[in-house]
């Protein structure tokens, strides 16, 4: 018999809701996972015991949804103190903005309660005294690899849009297939997405590049979901590459290169939006080949908008938008010693090795043209830039010998031409490490202010 190890807060909620004479169980994805051997992340429990009664049962509580019928209880009788979401069986009203139910009333049918939600894999639940109760071939489903809407598809995407992505990033989570019928109402309801909250979008989204299988976004444009909620990936699905660096059209590089990145957000979303500019720089040479001249400071200006647009934090962004912005550095640019110590004091030693990463990623999605040649010129920037951390060479600012209190000591006035020297000398220790010492840069600085003065 299948047996689910419950948190023992948990169980002691159930327990206690048994004993006040109400059912109770854990229910959804916990039961999922569970049955998938994986550790659930989180615990929720369906009861048919009403908010009041929940209150009214356990000391300490918080409404967090309680309109919608869900109490957060704390167990102060197990350490360390755990909280759990405990919701009552319910009936969804009308949902007039294919994202909330504009009313819901309770019921003590548990199968009431999971017929309302939106996956068979999701609408299981258990306790250890009744065991599994899956009503809707959501084992069945687990074991063959199916994302399936429970009940009629078309009215669980009606109920909220937001299942339409939550399928494919599902499916890219699980490694699973959807089902036809499932499919073919997210096709027809997909338009739907654009009532949703970017915020919502985004959790999602940001679920689904993350996941072992990012490539699942072609599934999401298959379905016309990017065209609503990521109109510019369409775009560079569209967009050809005719250029012998090349074997993928803009898009399904994209997707090579999101497979052969880490699962950071910041590295699958600089994988995803890193030639997002291509489309509009696409240019046919002299030489019959297509050319993209640009397309990085563009990719970068679009990506912050896109990025805005879906409500990631400034953090990501920012980062997200510096590697876009130098993820082609060593592509046409000399790789002497000095160029590479300018570049990682743009890039910051802090992001090199995130930069490697989009490197690399990127020739994994080309061709192989010329790839040992390219290979070599990587190997040089790595080499080079573990050169320049050993020995501990100048490339911010502040790593510089002399500071500004040590010119105000040289009798220089605090202000702005402080500000000129301190660049000045920065400028010479980028080319030269070895003028890094603190007598050479007072001798800098005085022929500097001779030129000046």
């Amino acid at each position: 018999m299948f047996k689910v190890d419950i948190p023992d807060g948990a169980g002691y909620i159930i327990s206690e809701l048994n004993k006040n004479g109400y059912e109770a169980y854990i229910v959804g994805g916990c039961v999922r996972d569970a049955l998938l051997g994986r550790k659930p992340s989180d615990w929720d429990i369906t009861t048919s015991a009403t908010p009041k009664d929940i209150k009214r049962i356990f000391k300490r509580t918080v409404d967090t949804g309680i309109e919608h019928g869900t109490v957060t209880v704390l167990t102060y009788e197990y350490a360390p103190i755990t909280s759990y979401e405990v919701t009552t069986y319910r009936i969804d009203g009308e949902y007039s903005d294919h994202r909330r139910p504009d009313n819901v009333s309770f019921t003590t049918s548990l199968d009431e309660d999971l017929k309302r939600r939106d996956f068979t894999i999701n609408a299981m639940a258990y306790n250890d005294e009744q065991g599994l109760v899956d009503l809707y071939g959501g084992c069945t489903d687990l074991k063959n690899g199916i994302i399936r809407c429970v009940g009629d598809a078309g009215e669980r995407f009606d109920e909220d849009a937001l299942r339409i992505l939550r399928a494919v990033r599902f499916a890219a989570q699980l490694s699973f297939d959807i089902a036809e019928e499932t499919k073919e109402a997210m096709k027809r309801q997909s338009l739907f997405l654009k009532d949703i909250s970017a915020e919502r979008i985004q959790t999602e989204l940001t679920k689904l590049i993350t996941s072992e299988h990012p490539e699942k976004l072609l599934t999401a444009y298959e379905l016309g979901i990017t065209s609503v909620i990521l109109p510019e990936f369409n775009a560079m699905m569209e967009t050809e590459q005719n250029n012998p660096y090349h074997i993928y059209n803009v898009g399904m590089h994209t997707i090579e290169v999101m497979k052969n990145i880490p699962q950071t957000p910041v590295l699958r979303y600089t994988a995803l939006l890193h030639d997002v500019g291509k489309p509009n720089k696409k240019q046919l040479g002299e030489d019959g080949i297509d050319h993209f001249y640009g397309h990085q400071e563009e990719s970068r200006q679009m990506a912050r908008q896109i990025l805005r647009r879906l409500k990631l934090d400034n953090n990501t962004i920012d980062k997200t938008c510096l590697l876009i912005k130098y993820h082609d550095f060593g592509i046409s640019e000399d790789v002497s010693e000095k160029s590479i110590r300018r570049f990682v004091s743009k890039l910051g030693a802090e992001n090199f090795e995130d930069f490697m990463y989009i490197r690399y990623a990127d020739m994994a999605g080309q061709s192989d043209y010329r790839l040992a040649e390219r290979r070599q010129v990587i190997a040089k920037i790595r080499d080079t830039f573990q050169t320049i951390m050993s020995e501990k060479q100048c490339i911010r600012l502040a790593d510089l010998k002399l500071n500004g209190s040590d010119l105000i000591g040289m009798g220089m006035a605090p202000g702005k031409e402080i500000g000129e020297i301190l660049k000045y000398l920065f400028e010479c220790v980028l080319d030269n490490p070895y003028l890094n010492e603190k007598d050479t840069l007072i001798k800098l600085v005085n022929e500097y202010r001779k030129k000046t003065i």
